[in-house]
């Protein structure tokens, strides 16, 4: 069905046709709503009856809204009118590249721009765990400004689950005559034209294809029908690009060939190394220039004294010694690492240990929204089998062979990590013994005698060793402490706030500690590797972590890129159990008069901050990689209404009339911000020294505001700070939890969350708190009745359980339990939040979808 102008679809007026592929129709519309002009993709009417057509069309949809990237097309809304089904998305103004390409070959400068960004929203999609499978110049558009965008996820494949890894041709340009070539076929990847599966490396081969015709002006496959095309991606090798394009700059030909490997083990093993390795050719093409043998030499700079001699005969050095380094990497000097799929379940990873036989694989797991158990399996053998153990999580295995398990965990308050029974039992079998309770890691000393843990007291982590004995303590959270090898020091990760990032630390067994290196936005996951030096997965912007290494000295190394968010587990010689998660936060909402609760997540860590008196708008910030590396605070309306973006760092808390906003930088200098949610200008307050804090709440008449923090050698603690300025005053003594805090409608008291884990009412004034008969411990505050006399607590799980406390009796009701339709990987349902009313309510969680692996070759 072609849509002509003026016709109606759904809310949209369409203007003009844009162009047709295999999966729709594309148009150019208004949406009336906004005042904005939109591109429609129009599912013919016929196919909307085909339920697998529909299904890829749905797929597309999801695929490309999952991934918030500035070279990805946004996609605005998926719905259905008149019998078809279609989807909304960002109005790009410029030519495709098929377009571009219609002239002839592109210049250096602008080719290596262009497939930059390409290869950086591939690396995003990548990293998500989607692969375009349809990548072709026809699915890249340059606006006139210079942006690409990536468009078309229609054949995107998630590859987290094998189900979905199936085979399949991508979509093709029907042949209407001979010597006519199929506009996907070209752009093909050696598997796919054998019909096997197609990966993240099959969307390298097809970018390959296109650099190559941007390089040459001709296409690398292009035989005179479709099968010959086929053919020759299987078994022919392209005419090689010097010999069509002599100035094209080597390094930039070592990537088309690399990426033109007709063995995907040959291409790049992270498509994020890709684009870095384009990335530094596109920052060195003004510095040199190639010879038309190959190799590389500098520019020639005007001579303007003898001074310059040496630096340009040093500067001719290192380009030289740079196009060494290329033509190593290029031809593979050193074996690349191994990943070899160990699960295949939709859920959480939590650990990962190699047995004392160095090969056995021990692991513990959520699967399906299920209780985390300890599995074993053997590498080649895709199948695991469950320990005869109660569910639990792996903490450790001692070369003796004994195990230490995490029994009855529940997810930490921070939302990172596990607390729950340290027990011991042998790995043969046998009943575990319990030793210490609220315990989040812990690791065997060389010898398996005796653990160290991390042990939850009095609102901080303290890690010991032997039991009992401190040897370093933080208001924050400790993780992954492990024993070196001679067991005369314990490394471990630093996490000094709620958040992730944090630092790595070593502690002598007599208590002196030191930071190794600190300042990374995320690090999880640490290993001492054979060499002595302490191997992690962390990285000093966003999300995508890095595999690091440090020294006893301090001194840090990449070691490799890797795909998606991993987490180094364990290692053994050079090998190493590596996970790879993607991580999701997001909202609920319940409104008056539903009996679903609806989600509101925006990007890919969404958590609530505040929420107006009547339930109409929440406060929420995005602190993963769509928020930036700065965070993004932002409102939205409970009615699934468009979030608008505030300012930098994490949401704190509204004010009572829902004028402002409390805001708090995520990086230094520390400070609270106020930011008007409509017109008007933002207040800064001074730089302090609390640390990052996103729980807070405003007094009834709006002067004051309540935070829980803790500046340096204190422990946290309640503070309250007008909004006029001048110094916070602590109200409460330290030992604190982080959770969320409420004050009272007559501004007597705030509830918190204390050091035992239950909730109490601290004087606003100070003095000590009054203890809230009713509350258990894992109680987290949820708001103030209208008149004060209950309060709303919920404990975080799956279910998250929702409860109305009497404050005067101590009296509990239950009000609801909170889960969503799908808990796979959801580590936790909760907090909620309640209005005074009662009668709106958000709700946050948390999910980790992981695959295991286990890595050789890593050097």
């Amino acid at each position: 069905m072609t849509l002509t102008a003026g016709t109606k679809l759904g809310p949209y007026e369409i203007a003009a046709p844009l162009g047709a592929g295999g999966m729709g129709e594309v148009y150019r519309a208004k949406d009336p709503r906004l005042g904005r002009e939109v591109a429609i993709k129009v599912l013919p009417a016929a196919f909307s009856q085909d339920a697998d057509r529909l299904k890829r069309f749905e797929q597309e949809a999801r695929s490309a809204s999952a991934l918030n990237h500035p070279n990805i097309i946004t996609i605005y809304e998926i719905g259905s009118a008149n019998g078809s089904s279609y989807i909304s998305m960002e109005l790009v103004d410029g030519p495709s590249l098929r377009e571009i390409l219609a002239s002839g070959s592109v210049p250096s400068k602008k080719l290596l721009d262009v497939s930059v960004q390409i290869a950086e929203a591939l690396a995003k999609a990548h990293g998500a765990g989607i692969v375009h499978r349809d990548l072709k110049p026809e699915n890249v558009i340059v606006s006139k400004d210079g942006y690409v965008k990536l468009l078309d996820f229609g054949l995107a494949k998630l590859f987290v689950a094998p189900q979905d890894q199936v085979t399949g041709a991508p979509t093709a340009i029907q042949e209407t005559q001979p010597g006519t070539v199929m506009g996907t076929v070209g752009y093909m990847s050696p598997e796919q034209a054998s019909g096997k599966v197609a990966d993240f490396r099959s969307d390298q081969f097809a970018l390959g294809s296109i650099l190559y015709e941007m390089a040459t002006g001709k296409r690398a496959f292009q035989k005179g029908t479709g099968a010959q095309t086929l053919a020759a991606i299987i078994q022919d090798e392209p005419e090689p690009v010097a010999q069509l394009n002599p100035k094209a700059p080597a390094p930039l030909r070592w990537i088309v060939e690399r990426c033109l490997a007709k063995d995907p083990d040959e291409r790049y093993a992270s498509t994020r190394d890709l684009a870095r390795d384009l990335k530094s050719v596109r920052e060195h093409i003004g510095e040199v220039t190639t010879s038309t043998s190959g190799g590389m030499a500098p520019v020639e700079l005007p001579r303007r004294r003898r001074s310059l001699a040496i630096p340009l005969a040093l500067g001719a050095l290192l380009v030289g010694l740079a196009a060494g380094a290329w033509f190593d990497h290029r031809r593979g000097a050193a074996p690349q690492p191994t990943f070899q799929r160990l699960t295949f379940q939709r859920g959480t990873v939590v650990a990962a240990r190699f047995g004392p036989d160095a090969h056995t694989v021990y692991f513990s797991a959520a699967w399906e929204g299920a209780a985390p158990r300890i599995f074993l399996l053997r590498p080649g053998n895709p199948e695991s089998s469950a320990l005869t153990l109660p569910p639990a999580n792996l903490m450790g295995i001692s070369a003796g062979g004994e195990i230490a398990i995490q029994l009855d965990p529940k997810p930490s308050a921070i939302g990172f990590g596990w607390v729950g029974t340290l027990a011991r039992a042998p790995l043969s079998g046998g009943a575990p013994k319990e030793i210490l309770q609220d315990v989040s890691y812990s690791d065997w000393a060389p010898g398996g005698a005796n653990l160290a843990v991390v042990h939850h007291v009095g609102g901080k982590d303290r890690l010991e060793y032997p039991i009992g004995k401190v040897l370093f303590e933080t208001a924050g959270w400790i993780q992954c402490p492990r024993f070196s090898p001679d067991g005369r020091r314990i490394a471990f990760i630093h996490h000094p706030s709620s958040a992730d990032s944090g630092a790595i630390a070593l502690v002598e067994l007599d208590g002196k500690v030191g930071e190794l290196s600190d300042g990374w936005a995320t690090v999880q996951g640490l290993a001492w590797a054979p060499s002595g030096e302490i191997w992690f997965t962390a990285v000093r912007q966003g999300i995508q972590r890095e595999l690091q290494s440090v020294t006893t000295t301090g001194r840090v190394r990449l070691i490799r890129t890797m795909q998606g968010t991993p987490a180094l587990l364990d290692m053994v010689g050079s090998s190493g159990l590596v996970t790879e998660d993607d991580y999701r936060s997001g909202l609920f909402a319940l409104l008056p008069g539903q009996g679903a609760m609806h989600d509101l997540a925006w990007f890919d860590w969404t958590n609530d901050r505040g929420l107006s008196a009547d339930g109409k708008v929440v406060l929420l910030d995005e602190t993963g990689e769509g928020g930036g590396p700065r965070g993004s605070a932002f409102v939205r309306g409970t009615d699934g209404s468009s979030a608008v973006r505030l300012g930098d760092g994490n949401g704190v808390a509204l004010t009572p009339d829902g004028a402002w906003a409390l805001t708090r930088s995520l990086v230094e200098p520390y400070r609270f911000v106020m930011v008007p949610v409509k017109a008007g200008q933002q207040r800064e307050f001074p730089p302090d020294a609390y640390g990052q804090t996103a729980n807070s709440d405003f007094f009834p008449d709006g002067s004051k505001f309540a935070f829980v923090g803790a500046q340096p050698g204190h422990g946290a603690r309640l503070y309250v700070q007008s909004v006029s300025g001048g110094a916070a005053a602590p109200i409460s003594a330290e030992g604190l939890n982080t959770g969320r805090v409420f004050v009272s409608p007559d501004a007597r008291f705030v509830a918190a969350v204390g050091p035992d884990l239950t909730i109490h009412l601290y004087p606003t004034g100070g003095g000590n708190p009054v203890d809230l008969a009713g509350s258990r411990p894992g109680d987290s505050a949820g708001g103030f009745t209208a008149d004060g006399k209950g309060l709303y607590v919920s404990q975080v799980g799956n279910p998250c359980r929702v409860a109305l406390i009497d404050i005067a009796s101590g009296r509990r009701t239950e009000v609801r339990d909170i889960a969503g339709p799908d808990a796979a990987g959801v580590t936790a349902f909760g907090p909620a939040r309640m209005t005074p009313d009662g009668h709106t309510m958000v709700a946050g969680y948390s999910r980790v979808l992981s695959t295991l692996y286990r890595v050789t070759d890593l050097k």
